[in-house]
């Protein structure tokens, strides 16, 4: 019987079958991803469910409480831009190693504090930079170097990772604190987040150039960027696109956000449901509701950044958000009435739907320097969070309500819908901002 001679084509669906094997990566490197945003969003998860324990147990002021999240929501946003330089010049995996850890040791020393300043110390300064390392600058790293194909989708779908930590961690520590004490739920968000550094040592790989493959959906493979000092490339990247409107359009709209956001609802939201009578436990239920449904809206808007002008998203998120905001202080009873549902489940669809369009602009306008830009732009985030977590808790202390705090929160959420209509998008001729900064 004659053999049929080996030809060069035979090989080729082998070769091909690897090369779409190594590819699959893509997506093993964004589930891990996924997880340790998990892990880093269970204690930022925990402010709201532990400021009246807090106070019971301390006698501490709701604005003390609010300072020390507010040192976390600043170094959180401060961190990002160094730490997406510090993944390109050490790895991914040391970088979220290192974050989880420093999560795990500020959230287990917090049991034994005695002094305010040992709350701002580790709730604020050791946990805040270690979410900080693993914030939005993480995502924009890991959808920019693993896929070209849904890169929008992907960007979601990790974003909604903080929002499933919120899901996971709120109502189990908001009983815990209850049942057993709020060092309970310190202690199991130490755990936790300690459980994710296995699996990050293990499976999140750091270039698809390191397998020899092209990114998910690519037909090149991309070389590994050449590494330069962190700091240099964050504040070079700073530099450069301060220079540009769409950069201060995009970081005040997301300092906005991250008023309405973190800042705001995800610190004080329980406190203020329990002013009115509702208890703690089922006040978290409900802002764990917004965790699910910010899943739902954050992957819909992944999906909905790769087909819609990014600029259009936005204005819609921000000024559906402002109206909602204006509508809430109505909404509080002691118990859970149909209209205050009706709000959870439209604000979680928007909770943090606006992170793939922001994502999305500044790797237009800024190119490859977009990782470390969204981290600026993210920082901005932050520290308008930072300044609505002491100032709503001021707001509490001198006007024994947080009424004033939620109408300001929906005005600006309108400002920064004109905000986003104004960021000008890159021409298919232009070259990018970022490009330019290396010329």
């Amino acid at each position: 019987m004659a053999v049929r001679p080996l030809t060069p084509n035979a090989a080729v669906p082998h070769a091909d079958a690897v090369t779409k094997n190594r590819q699959n990566w893509a997506w093993a490197v964004a589930a891990v991803a996924f997880v340790a945003l998990i892990g880093a969003a269970g204690f930022r998860a925990t402010p709201g469910a532990l400021i009246d324990p807090l106070r019971a147990e301390f006698g501490w002021s709701t604005g003390t409480i609010g300072l020390a999240v507010s040192v976390n929501l600043l170094l959180f946003g401060l961190t990002a831009p160094f730490a997406a330089a510090l993944m390109e010049r050490f790895g991914v995996r040391r970088v979220v190693s290192v974050a989880l850890t420093l999560v795990s040791v500020g959230s287990g020393l917090t049991v034994f504090m005695t002094a305010s300043w040992q709350l701002v110390l580790l709730w604020g300064v050791l946990v805040g930079l270690g979410t900080g390392s693993m914030a939005l600058a993480f995502v924009a790293t890991i959808t920019g170097r693993w896929f070209v194909r849904h890169r929008g989708l992907v960007t979601g779908v990790l974003t909604a990772g903080g929002a499933t930590g919120q899901l996971v961690f709120l109502p189990v520590m908001t009983s815990l604190a209850e049942d057993s004490g709020w060092r309970s739920a310190a202690l199991l968000v130490s755990a936790s987040a300690l459980a994710v550094v296995p699996l990050v040592l293990l499976f999140l790989r750091e270039h698809p150039a390191d397998l020899g493959v092209p990114p998910y959906g690519g037909d090149e493979v991309v070389p590994r960027p050449v590494s330069t000092g962190a700091a240099r490339r964050a504040v070079t990247a700073l530099t450069s696109a301060a220079r540009t409107g769409p950069f201060w359009y995009l970081a005040a709209g997301f300092a906005i956000c991250g008023v309405t956001t973190n800042g705001l609802v995800g610190t004080h939201f329980i406190p203020a449901a329990h002013d009115h009578g509702m208890p703690t436990t089922t006040a978290a239920g409900l802002l764990a509701l917004v965790g699910v449904f910010d899943i739902v809206g954050t992957v819909l808007s992944g999906w909905l950044t790769d087909r819609v002008d990014s600029r259009v998203l936005l204005a819609v998120y921000y000024a559906l958000r402002g109206v909602s905001l204006l509508l809430l202080p109505q909404l509080f009873h002691d118990s859970v009435h149909p209209s205050m549902l009706v709000f959870i489940v439209f604000y979680g669809l928007d909770w943090v739907a606006t992170v793939p369009p922001t994502v999305a602009l500044c790797r237009q306008v800024f190119g490859l320097s977009a990782p470390v830009v969204f981290g600026w732009v993210f920082a901005a985030h932050q520290l308008g969070a930072a300044f609505a977590a002491t100032a709503a808790g001021l707001t509490r202390d001198h006007f024994g309500a947080y009424t004033p705090a939620w109408y300001v929160a929906g005005v600006l959420s309108i400002v920064a819908a004109f905000l986003s209509m104004r960021v000008v998008r890159r021409s298919a001729q232009a070259p990018v901002v970022g490009d330019l900064a290396k010329a």
